[in-house]
C-alpha cells in the first residue's frame, strides 16, 4: 500500500528534510505540499535540491488543502500547529514536528510558550526509555497523532535517559552544554543569524533556564528515572549549518562504578538500529551524522568529579526533526522502523 502525503510547512528547514527522506521512501507519495508566504511558487523553487519532487508547487497552508490525505506532516511555528490539527480527519496521521502537542502540562506550556494550549500528543521519540524499562515505541503503535521531540530534547535525553532508568546516575544535578547549528532556529532571516555575525564566532543563548526546550526535557528524564529531576541546560550557537553536540553531566549514583554505567547504556542501546554507543574512550563529531537518522553517544566516568559524561552527536533536521517524523510514522502505520531512513552520514 502506498500511503498519500501532505507536507505544511514544506518550504522551511524542517519541512524540506522531511520532503528529502519522503522523496526515497517506498511507501509514501507526497502529493501536496503547503506553504505560507511561499504559496504559489515551485517547490524546486525554494529547495533546489529536492530535484525528484519539481513537480510539486506550494499551496496555501489550510485544513482543505491538508485533507484527504493518509498522512499529513506538520512543520510549522509553535502555535500553528494546534490552530489546523482540530480541523483535520481524526483517521489521518497527523505528525507535528513543530511544539504545540509536546508538553503533558499546561502550567509549563503557558510559562514558556504562551498562548492556546491544545493538548498533549504521543510522544515519537521510539528509543526513549521509561522508569519500568519499557520504550516510547510502544506507545506509538497504531496511533493517528504523533508529536515529534525538539532536537536539544532528543540529544539530551538519549544520552542520559539510560543511567537513570538503571539508577546509576542521579537525576537531581543535570548540567547540559550544547553545541547547535542555526538551521535548529528555523529559516526565517534574523540578524543575529547571518552568516556574517555567526562565521567565527559562539555564543549562548537560551541562558538561564529560560530555553522553551527545558520542560520537555525534564519530562522526558522524570520519566525514565521515577523521580525528581533537575536540569541546567545552556545552548551555544556554533557556525555549521546543522548538527548538535550534547555534552550531558550528572552525579555518579553512591555505589555504581564505571562498570555498571556502561553495561546500562549497553543494554539500552544494543538493540536499537539508529542510537549507537561508542567504544571506550571514543566520542562522536557532528560530522559522523550528518544526514543521517543516527545519534552517537559516547560514555566515560569523571572518577574525581563523581559525575557521569554522555556525549551525544545528531543531525537535528534528521534525527532530531525528520526522521524522527518518519521513523514515528513508520511505526504508527505498521511499517518497518527502519524504512526509508539513512543511517549512513555524508563526509566530508
Amino acid at each position: 500500500m502506498t500511503y498519500s502525503v501532505a507536507v505544511a510547512g514544506a518550504s522551511g528547514y524542517a519541512g524540506g528534510e522531511v520532503l528529502r527522506l519522503l522523496a526515497d521512501h517506498p511507501d509514501f507519495e507526497v502529493t501536496t505540499v503547503t506553504a505560507h508566504a511561499n504559496a504559489g511558487q515551485r517547490l524546486i523553487d525554494v529547495h533546489p535540491h529536492l530535484r525528484s519532487l519539481e513537480h510539486l508547487e506550494l499551496v496555501d497552508t489550510t485544513p482543505e488543502n491538508l485533507g484527504g490525505h493518509d498522512v499529513v506532516f506538520l512543520g510549522l511555528p509553535h502555535g500553528k500547529s494546534g490552530e489546523l490539527t482540530e480541523q483535520l480527519d481524526s483517521s489521518t496521521l497527523v505528525v507535528d514536528c513543530g511544539a504545540d502537542h509536546r508538553l503533558v502540562d499546561e502550567a509549563d506550556w503557558a510559562d514558556f510558550y504562551g498562548g492556546e494550549f491544545y493538548g498533549s500528543w504521543p510522544y515519537g521519540l521510539p528509543e526513549l526509555i521509561r522508569h519500568d524499562g519499557s520504550r516510547q515505541r510502544d506507545a506509538l503503535v497504531g496511533v493517528k497523532r504523533i508529536a515529534v521531540p525538539g532536537c536539544n530534547v532528543t540529544a539530551i535525553s538519549l544520552g542520559l535517559a539510560p543511567g537513570l532508568a538503571a539508577h546509576v546516575v542521579e537525576g537531581d544535578d543535570i548540567v547540559a552544554v550544547l553545541a547547535v547549528g542555526p538551521s535548529g532556529a528555523g529559516k526565517a532571516l534574523r540578524t543575529d543569524l547571518l552568516a556574517s555575525e555567526i562565521m567565527g564566532s559562539a555564543s549562548a543563548y537560551g541562558v538561564g533556564g529560560r530555553h522553551r526546550h527545558v520542560p520537555e526535557i525534564i519530562q522526558n528524564l522524570r520519566g525514565a528515572s521515577g523521580a525528581r529531576i533537575s536540569v541546567s541546560f545552556t545552548p551555544v550557537l556554533v557556525p555549521m549549518s546543522r548538527g548538535i553536540l550534547a555534552t550531558s553531566t550528572a552525579r555518579l549514583a553512591p555505589g555504581a562504578t564505571a562498570s555498571d554505567v556502561r553495561s546500562a547504556w549497553e543494554l539500552a542501546y544494543a538493540d536499537e538500529p539508529f542510537v549507537h554507543l561508542l567504544p571506550e574512550g571514543r566520542f562522536p563529531r557532528t560530522g559522523d551524522v550528518t544526514g543521517a537518522n543516527v545519534a552517537l553517544v559516547g560514555l566515560a566516568v569523571d572518577e574525581a568529579a563523581g559525575r557521569v559524561v554522555a556525549v551525544t552527536a545528531l543531525d537535528n533536521l534528521v534525527k532530531g526533526t525528520a526522521g524522527a517524523a518518519i521513523q514515528s510514522a513508520n511505526i504508527a502505520l505498521g511499517l518497518g522502523e527502519t524504512t526509508g531512513l539513512p543511517v549512513n552520514g555524508v563526509a566530508p
